[in-house]
């Protein structure tokens, strides 16, 4: 199964899970993986997981998974990778 797939499946799963009252659900998964040479096109996938009462789980579950490809939790792929770093450099201090 593709990763596209993937995001399809757990974007309209039925069933219990933070997905079930996800703004994304029904949502074309392409609005979520905006072509990067376009500015602004990852405008309409911020604007939902702004509003989004389960954003945050979301990007729990991406950063979780490593998700390397679109917006989940309101954050790209870059913005995810920072907030990895930020939390293992914390993490390192509060060990230190």
């Amino acid at each position: 199964m593709s990763a596209t797939m993937r995001r399809v499946v757990i974007a309209v799963k039925p069933g219990s899970g933070w997905w079930v009252d996800a703004e994304c659900r029904g949502v074309d998964p392409a609005v979520f993986h905006p072509d990067p040479e376009v500015v602004g096109a990852d405008v309409a996938a911020r604007e939902l997981c702004a509003s989004c009462p389960v954003a945050e789980p979301c990007l729990e579950y991406a950063l979780a998974v490593r998700e390397k490809d679109g917006i989940w939790g309101g954050l790209d792929e870059h913005e995810r990778r920072k907030l990895i770093r930020r939390r293992r450099r914390a993490a390192q201090k509060v060990a230190d």
